[in-house]
């Protein structure tokens, strides 16, 4: 498989079982040395399976994993320059804050001197210092995944594996440390792989995202790419809102759907091929009726602080607008867009 350059991690064709059942179906990603990327699908999908085999806690039942050019298949997890922080952190509960950051270093029987300098280090790193005779059990969540991820760091890891590890955390927590974990990995310097379900999470902190399904690789693309130019609609619709109709590619920058022509942006499809079109709720307009593309009647508002989620139906469909101008229920407007705002996809019969 050509690369841009040499990656750090390889997955080639890597197929798992757990027993008749198949969850992942031939997997080829490549990660790069620093790069934040993020598996990103629903429950089930076989992001974390992917995981484990790249941590060494799964062995795959086909297909080879490299590491920094070495096929590492057979080498134990303790052998490999990654490290793990899990969701429930696994931190010693009868160790203090200090003792569960140094941990590995002890394991590995390192000077006394140069742990306490590089657990200041960490200490400083997560915004720790001072709680170093803290014990664990009187940590706040947030707190507890930031002794975590020191624990893990301070072993100077290649790579360091992410499995969901906001999960337990309230929602503003979250935002925070999505933020201080993206600056943490800057910092350092080192590659994250990092999983979760969570679409902002990814979008938020990633440099690559790699979209799954049923144990398939949906899109691989930087958070814009995936966003503004999703490669079918599984990926359109499990990255933020969408409203997504059937269309007819009639030649290149023109589609036709809902009875009419217009202009778009894409184009290499096949002329008259069937596709999917995807319309962001955001690059929706409510106008005059004289200047819209599509008519229709507001059927529902929705205050969500930031917009105003307004479903308009026309005589095809009910279309999703999020703006910050109010409307009013019942009354009859004009929906605008422009051919950028217009997104064509392959459908997913394609595939």
């Amino acid at each position: 498989m050509e690369r841009e350059r040499e990656a750090l991690i390889s997955f080639q064709n890597i197929v798992h079982r757990f027993d008749d059942l198949l969850v992942l179906k031939g997997i080829n990603l490549d990660i790069q040395e620093n790069e934040f990327v993020t598996l990103l699908g629903p429950s089930g999908c076989g992001k974390t399976t992917l995981l484990r085999i790249l941590g060494g806690f799964l062995e795959q039942s086909s297909g080879e994993v490299y590491f920094d050019d070495i096929e590492i298949t057979k080498m134990p997890a303790y052998k490999r320059e990654i490290n793990t922080v899990f969701q429930r952190y696994a931190l010693f509960p009868h160790l203090n804050v200090y003792d569960n950051i140094a941990f590995g270093l002890r394991i590995k029987k390192e000077n006394e001197t140069i742990i306490k300098q590089k657990v200041e280090k960490m200490l400083n790193l997560v915004g720790l210092e001072g709680f170093e005779e803290r014990s664990v059990t009187l940590l706040s969540g947030g707190q507890q995944q930031r002794v975590a991820i020191a624990r893990a760091l301070i072993n100077e890891p290649m790579v360091l594996l992410l499995d969901e590890p906001l999960g337990a955390l309230d929602l503003k927590l979250r935002k925070e440390m999505q933020k201080e974990l993206k600056e943490i990995q800057q910092d350092v310097g080192i590659t994250f792989v990092y999983v979760t379900h969570d679409q902002e999470e990814a979008l938020t902190m990633s440099d690559k995202i790699v979209v799954m399904n049923a144990g398939e690789i949906q899109q691989i693309g930087t958070p814009t790419d995936i966003y503004n130019e999703p490669e079918n609609r599984f990926v359109a619709n499990f990255i933020g809102d969408s409203n997504i109709l059937e269309g007819v590619m009639i030649e290149d920058y023109r589609v036709s759907f809902d009875g009419q022509e217009f202009e778009c942006v894409d184009y290499g499809f096949d002329d008259n091929e069937d596709v999917d079109i995807v319309i962001r709720p955001e690059d929706l307009d409510i106008v005059d009726v004289e200047l819209g593309k599509l008519t229709g009647v507001v059927e529902s508002i929705i205050f969500k602080g930031v917009h105003y989620e307004i479903v308009v139906a026309t005589p095809e469909r009910e279309l999703i607008v999020h703006t910050t101008d109010n409307s009013e229920v019942g009354k009859t407007v004009g929906i605008h867009f422009f051919p950028e705002d217009i997104h064509v996809m392959q459908t997913m019969e394609s595939y």
